[in-house]
């Protein structure tokens, strides 16, 4: 097990004497908060920088996603938003294990754990099974609990890895952010992949920034593909 020094802001280096056993942490936490926070604050070639803010938000992930869980009593609807986390989500934490990057496979989880958060809903059991299964790997034991929660009487470590679907990867429609001066006006709905031009013309077809440009004058535009156009009037 890599050793941890209990020191805020401290770098811990076997060449520096200074890595100590890490039951401190353990018995604070719990084993899987150690884990977890161990294999995403340092790849596992480099040393470990302590801080005690990561730590603590190591914990405070795990807690949110058993609320998470916990809460969802009834599985919602499978939407096309969510297949595409879920299925990008399932193929970034994959190839990041093959490469040994645990840290970037975790901060993939922590991004799919925000975006079924902001569902505004309960997200689908499929999701909530394949986040379980992914999460495994770096927090095996409250895992298990979360395994069984969802109504399972195997054990999720020995349960398939999920796959994911290439085709469900694909976007359609995209949510373009519109901004005015830097202040946002407006969110439509659009077909993925436009070009600046095509962007313009949908956006000043719509009412809420017609009303914007009433006498002034677009200067320019700056647009960020697929998700945001700022448009700059005077």
């Amino acid at each position: 097990t890599q050793g941890m020094v209990i020191k805020d802001g401290a770098k811990m280096s076997k060449s520096k004497g200074n890595v100590v056993d890490p039951n401190y942490l353990i018995e604070r936490y719990g084993a899987d908060t150690a884990r977890l926070f161990s294999l995403f604050a340092s790849p596992p070639e480099k040393d470990l920088d302590w801080n005690d803010q990561g730590v603590e938000g190591a914990y405070r992930f795990l807690k949110r996603v058993w609320t998470l869980v916990q809460s969802a009593e009834t599985s919602g609807p499978d939407g096309d938003d969510e297949k595409r986390w879920r299925n990008k989500t399932i193929k970034k934490v994959t190839e990041d294990l093959d490469r040994f990057q645990f840290n970037t496979a975790i901060a993939a989880l922590m991004e799919f754990y925000n975006a079924l958060h902001d569902l505004g809903r309960a997200p689908a059991k499929a999701s909530l099974e394949a986040f379980v299964q992914l999460l495994s790997p770096f927090a095996p034991h409250v895992a298990e609990e979360m395994w069984a929660a969802l109504g399972h009487k195997d054990i999720v470590s020995k349960t398939a890895w999920p796959s994911f679907d290439e085709s469900a990867l694909k976007i359609d429609k995209i949510l373009l952010v519109v901004q005015v001066n830097g202040t946002v006006r407006a969110k439509i709905e659009a077909p993925a992949g436009l070009s600046e031009a095509q962007a313009k013309e949908i956006v000043l077809k719509d009412d809420r920034i017609q009303k914007q440009l009433e006498g002034k004058s677009l200067k320019k535009s700056i647009y960020v593909p697929n998700k945001l156009l700022n448009l700059v009037i005077g």
